[in-house]
Order: C-alpha cells, then structure tokens, then sequence
C-alpha cells in the first residue's frame, strides 16, 4: 500500500517517537498480565506453582519482552542518529509481535478443552486485535495490512497444529471448522480496518506538521523583515539638520515592515543642504532594497555633481539598471542656501509638491519638472524652480500615501484636507505639523488598514 511521502525531519521523528510509545505499551501489556499470573499463583492460588502452564506463560512472555526491548534500543539509537530503520526491522518486529498470541495458543495446554476447541474456546485471540490496533501508531498503512494478515495467517497456524482442518466441499462444516476460518477473516479484516485509521491519523500528523513548519518559517520570515525594518529605519537621518534660517524635519512610516519610501539630507561642500525624498513603487522587501540602493546612488551624486539636473541625470542612469521592467522611483530634492532664503526644488515624477505662503495664507501645488527615475534611459526635465520664502512660509513634501488614505467608506483624506491640517498648525514647528498630519489621517481612516507607505518632509522658513 503507498504512502504518501512526508519529506520531514520532523515528521520522520515523530514517527520513531510513536513507535517507541508503541513499544513500551506492549511491554506494558507484557508485564501486566505476568502480574496478573504472579497474584494468580501467589496471592488467589487460582493457580497452582507446579502448573506447567504458569512457567510457559512467563517463558513466552519473556521472550517477547527480550524483543521488544531490542525494538526499543533499535528505535532510541535511530532517534539520537536521526536514521530510519530499514523496512526489514518493520517487517521483522510485526511479525514478531502479531503472532505472539498464535503462539500462546499453539503452545500453551489448556485443561478440559479438546485441542481442536482451542482456538475458539481460548480469550488468547483478543490478543490479536490488541496488536493490531498498536500498529497504527506505527504511522503506516502497509504496516498495519501485514499485522491483520500475519495475525490471520498465525492464527489459522496454530489452529491446524492443534488439529483443526478446513471443511471439505461438499461436506457439512462443524462448528470448528467454519468458526476459525471466521475468525482469521475477522482478524484480516481488523488490520484493513486499522489501514484506514492509520491513513487517516498519518493525514492529521502530515496537516499539523505542516502547519508548524508554515509557522516556522513565517516567524523566521517575520524576523528578517523585522531586521531589515530596523536596518531601513537607521538609513533614516535621526536628527533634524542644523541650517540657519530653515528648520527642517522629515518622518517615516512603512505600510509593511519595511516600504519603498525613503527621505535623506546631506551637507554639500558649498554649505547648501540638499533635502530629498523618494518612493519606490511599490512597497515591502524588494522596494526597500531598491529605495536604499537609490539613497547610496543620491548621495553619490549630489557630492560628484554641481547641478541638480546633474545628480538626476546621474541617478537615472545607475538606479535603471537595477530597476526590472515595470518598476520606477519619484524622486524629488530641494536645496536649501545657508544664510539665504532661496529653495531650489528639482521633481523627477513626485508631486504635487505644496508651497505654503504664509503672508497671502495659500497653497500653491507645482507639479513634477520630469518623469520618473528608471523610465528613460536619459532623464529629460524642465529647469528646476526656484523659490524665495518668507518667514513662515512652507514647503511640504510628502508621498501619496497620505492623501489617498481611504476610510471605510472608500472616500480618500485628499489633499484639501491635508491642507487644511497644515494651515491649522502652520505655526508649530515641523516634526509637530508632521505628527498632527499623522493624526489626522489615522482619525479619518477611521480603522481602515495603512495601504501604502507615508512619507512627509517639511521645510520651513524662520
């Protein structure tokens, strides 16, 4: 009968470990009932001592007990060499115990009972279905077939060494002759039975071993995205930037444990601070490794080259030929002049970007200056803008995650909103506008599921 194949450390020693609880459960059986022959003969003297019968028994049962305890050592020593005894050891110790009670019927005299008589008049046949109800804790089909029909065959064994023989056709049966071919087809029929029952606990075994190795590798999974995620979150700048006449904060949080959402800031050799902010399509693992890639080649390029449209240019070329088809990054990056009010602000495929003049009290929304990084080959874009804020005045650069956060209702938080959040707090400083943005958010999700990354970068004119 074919298994189904577990390819399983774990399964493998789940099986030894059920033949082991097998085996001692026999060796259990095997000193109860010398027990119960010692109370017998010594304490109810049901039995005499000068009974042969007596010292038969316990010579059987000790030399059952001699194999099952070489079973035993077998099944330990696979355990601790992680091996699998061959399919000879099964077939041996099978045969071994399912016909031991054949033999206790063959061998063992029993008083005032005719010999043809004993194969049906003796309780020595339960013993059969004890055995065969044991193999299924051997976790195999064939097993538990070959323990019916060995029982079967013994059985039938030692009723013929007793006398018994198989009516003849055309002959009226006695009851001998029709009770024990019966009997041996009943005890065929068990171990089939017993098949069944094993196929279906090997199933449930295969089900549960299955679940727990799912269960270990998704915690295993879970710890790497847990490392990567603390990894990400220290490419991150961990304090504001120090530039006189702007105060400057940016703020990051992954829709998984780790996004494609990244913000940086460097000091060029000029004295000017360059501020950018990225987003990797998509988010998770993969965009992770790409926006951090994409932050190593911006870093690069901003300290090689003297334009903005430059280090783009730059960029583009080595972040496309990381990026497989279908994949591209906005990019956008915002130089901030020591000691003068100007923003120089460059888009490749990230807006709207959000300017905030706080003497006219509005928002002017600009568009990206080109398309995305990794689209082209070449980045083509118009001029970068130039700005000259006031004191007070904002420039808000965030990813689409914030306005496009959906409540239950389907209905997104817009960017009407996320202005008006601003407003509110233009006079706070910018970590705290970024942090009542948050709050807004998640108050008007209303529970719904963080879809997409949320990044937000602030620079603010003092």
């Amino acid at each position: 009968m074919r298994e189904i194949q577990i390819n399983s450390d774990a399964f493998q020693n789940a099986e030894l470990r059920s033949e082991r609880l097998r085996i001692l459960g026999v060796l259990g059986f095997l000193g109860l009932l010398a027990l119960v022959t010692v109370v017998r003969v010594l304490a109810l003297r049901t039995v005499s001592a000068a009974d042969s019968r007596i010292w038969w028994s316990l010579f059987l049962a000790s030399v059952f007990a001699g194999c099952e305890y070489w079973m035993f050592r077998k099944i330990s020593l696979a355990l601790r060499t992680q091996s699998s005894p061959s399919a000879q050891f099964w077939i041996f110790s099978t045969i071994v115990e399912t016909s031991m009670p054949a033999w206790a019927i063959a061998f063992l005299p029993v008083q005032n009972i005719d010999a043809i008589y004993r194969p049906l008049a003796t309780p020595l046949v339960l013993m059969f279905g004890i055995f065969i109800v044991l193999s299924t804790l051997r976790l195999k089909r064939w097993l538990s077939v070959l323990s019916g029909t060995v029982a079967a065959v013994s059985y039938l064994g030692a009723a013929l060494y007793l006398g018994w023989r198989p009516p003849a056709i055309g002959t009226p049966a006695s009851i001998t002759q029709s009770a024990v071919p019966l009997n041996a087809l009943t005890l065929l029929a068990t171990g089939v039975v017993a098949a069944v029952i094993t196929g279906e606990i090997r199933k449930h075994v295969q089900a549960a071993l299955r679940e727990a190795e799912t269960k270990r590798k998704l915690e295993a999974v879970e710890h790497d995205l847990r490392v990567a995620r603390s990894i990400q979150q220290s490419l991150l700048p961990q304090e504001s930037p120090l530039i006189p006449g702007f105060e400057i904060a940016g703020w990051n949080q992954p829709a998984d444990e780790t996004g494609g959402d990244y913000f940086d800031w460097e000091s060029l050799p000029d004295g000017k601070l360059i501020v950018s902010l990225a987003d990797v399509t998509g988010h998770g693992i993969g965009p992770a490794l790409l926006a951090a890639v994409c932050r190593a080649y911006a870093r690069s390029s901003f300290s090689m080259t003297r334009t903005l449209i430059a280090s783009f240019e730059h960029i583009n070329q080595a972040l496309g030929a990381d990026l497989t088809t279908g994949r591209f990054a906005t990019f956008v990056a915002a130089v901030c002049c020591r000691g003068c009010a100007d923003v120089e602000l460059l888009s490749a495929g990230h807006g709207p970007l959000f300017v905030y003049s706080s003497s006219a009290d509005q928002f002017t929304e600009m568009n990206a200056h080109g398309l995305p990084l990794g689209i082209l080959p070449s980045f083509q874009s118009d001029p970068p803008t130039r700005l000259r804020l006031r004191s007070g005045d904002l420039v808000l650069l965030t990813t689409d995650g914030f306005f496009e956060w959906e409540n239950e209702t389907g209905e997104a938080f817009g960017v009407q909103r996320m202005e008006q959040v601003v407003r509110a707090f233009r006079e706070s400083a910018p970590k705290d506008i970024i942090s009542e943005l948050y709050h807004a958010v998640v108050k008007f999700s209303d529970g719904t599921k963080q879809q997409d990354d949320l990044t937000a970068v602030i620079i603010k004119r003092t």
